[in-house]
C-alpha cells in the first residue's frame, strides 16, 4: 500500500509539474517547446527548430512560403549560386555549412576540392562548397566540363557525381528539390519529413562530423536518433564558382 501511495504521489507530481508548464493560447493549452502561439488564437507546431509562422490561420515555413495581404505564396526560386547552413537553434551545429568532401554532402565539416597546377590562378577558392539549383535538380557550382551533379542516393544522403562522370548510384534521385530566395532548400521527394542532422555515431552518421539525411515515411524510424533542421540558403552573385572540382 505505501508503494503504491508513493508511486501514484510521484505522477501526481509529475502531471502537476506537466500542467505547471503549459500556457494558454485562447481557450487551448499548449506546450511552448512544441508550439508557438500567434495573435492568442492560432497555434502552429514548432518544426525544425523553426516555429512556423501564422497568416490567416493556415501555418507556413518561411523557408518555402511568404505571406502578403494573408495570402500564402510560394517563395520564388533561387536564380543565383548559393552555400547552405544549418538551421537549428537548439543544435550545436546551427548556422554551421553544408560541407562537401568524399563525393557526400556532410555538415559542419570540410569542404574537398581539386584544381589542376597549370589552371593556375584561374582555380576558384576550393574552400567553400557553393551549390546551383535548377527547375529542381542541385548541381556543385565548378568548373569543370561536364559540371557535377548533385543527388539523392538510395540511402537518403546527399550525394554528388566524380567529376568527368555522369554515374550515379541505381536507385538515386536527381531531381525533386526546392531551392527558395530568402528561405530554404528543401527536398520534396518520397512525401519528405525533411532533412536531419546525424551526430556522430547516431543511425544514419558515420565518421566524426554529422551526416544530413532526407527524412521520410520509409525511414524515419531508422533515424530517430538524429535531429530536424532546416537548409538556409545564402545567396551569391551570379557566376560564384566554388571550386574546379569538388572531390
Amino acid at each position: 500500500m505505501t508503494r503504491f501511495t508513493l508511486a501514484a504521489a510521484a505522477l501526481l507530481g509529475l502531471a502537476h509539474e506537466v500542467l505547471a508548464d503549459l500556457q494558454p493560447c485562447g481557450p487551448a493549452q499548449y506546450d511552448p517547446a512544441q508550439y508557438v502561439c500567434w495573435d492568442n488564437q492560432f497555434l502552429c507546431p514548432i518544426t525544425g527548430g523553426e516555429p512556423l509562422s501564422n497568416c490567416a490561420g493556415a501555418c507556413y515555413s518561411k523557408f518555402m512560403y511568404t505571406c502578403t495581404n494573408s495570402v500564402l505564396t510560394l517563395l520564388p526560386p533561387v536564380d543565383t549560386p548559393f552555400t547552405l547552413t544549418v538551421d537549428n537553434p537548439g543544435l550545436p551545429i546551427h548556422g554551421k555549412p553544408v560541407t562537401a568532401g568524399g563525393l557526400h554532402w556532410t555538415l559542419d565539416g570540410e569542404t574537398s576540392s581539386y584544381c589542376p597546377e597549370q589552371v593556375g590562378s584561374a582555380c576558384p577558392p576550393g574552400d567553400t562548397t557553393v551549390l546551383a539549383a535548377y527547375q529542381g535538380s542541385v548541381s556543385m557550382s565548378v568548373m569543370v566540363p561536364g559540371g557535377q551533379q548533385a543527388y539523392l542516393d538510395p540511402y537518403w544522403n546527399m550525394g554528388y557525381t566524380q567529376a568527368h562522370s555522369a554515374y550515379l548510384p541505381p536507385g538515386s534521385i536527381r531531381e525533386g528539390f526546392g531551392a527558395y530566395q530568402g528561405g530554404g532548400f528543401v527536398n520534396l521527394n518520397g512525401n519528405g519529413w525533411g532533412w536531419a542532422a546525424c551526430p556522430p555515431r547516431a543511425s544514419g552518421g558515420g565518421g566524426p562530423g554529422w551526416n544530413l539525411v532526407a527524412r521520410n515515411e520509409t525511414n524515419a524510424d531508422k533515424f530517430n536518433e538524429c535531429h530536424p533542421i532546416n537548409l538556409k540558403i545564402n545567396s551569391l552573385p551570379s557566376g560564384t564558382l566554388g571550386a574546379w572540382q569538388y572531390t
